[in-house]
């Protein structure tokens, strides 16, 4: 007859293993297994979609979606989900992350530069932020920063959203017309231009 005490076998053999043999036994190593249960899961989530769109177009053909105890795309949703959804179904998602990043200059290039230099605009198609400096000392110091913003910017929004920063020096005083004005000039670019 064994007895089961806390410190003979019987008990022992039962209970969890401790030391270091316990914690290489508890990590769990990736296998094939895994990877199949990563695509079965994978094919069920396509499978269901497909079913979903094969369901919407027969309930088109019926006469139209009708109600039911199932959710379903008219359904009332947050705000927050309403704006993420409508960002991508029209694809404004890279828009969007940067004109986040217009409010968050300051935070991104320091409150130094931000003081100085504003971003004006982003092109889409270019990937060129357009940023307006108030001097031309701050317009030569972005330029050199340039590579270290852009990155930095990369790194926010994800990798090749900025490609180049567009920096603009400040605007030169605005042309007038005059009483001295001669026919034909062009103003101060005449002498200069």
């Amino acid at each position: 007859m064994t007895e089961n005490t806390p410190g003979g076998s019987a008990a022992s053999e039962g209970a969890p293993e401790k030391g270091p043999e316990a914690a290489s036994k508890k990590t769990p190593e990736h296998s094939g297994v895994d990877l199949a249960r990563v695509a079965l899961r994978a094919a069920k989530e396509q499978a269901r979609a497909r079913g979903d769109a094969a369901q919407q177009k027969k309930q088109a053909r019926r006469g139209g979606l009708r109600s039911g105890a199932r959710a379903d795309g008219r359904d009332p949703m947050a705000l927050g989900a309403a704006i993420n959804r409508l960002l991508t179904e029209r694809g404004w998602e890279t828009p969007a992350a940067v004109g986040g990043v217009m409010g968050r200059w300051p935070q991104i290039v320091g409150e130094d530069l931000a003081k100085h230099c504003v971003p004006q605009k982003y092109d889409e198609d270019e990937r060129v932020l357009s940023v307006q400096c108030d001097s031309t000392a701050w317009a030569t110091q972005l330029r050199l920063l340039a590579p270290q913003v852009v990155a930095r910017l990369n790194q926010d929004l994800g990798h090749g959203t900025v490609r180049l920063i567009k920096v603009q020096g400040p605007q030169g005083p605005a042309r007038r017309f005059g009483p001295l004005r001669a026919p034909g000039s062009t103003g101060p670019g005449d002498t200069y231009g």
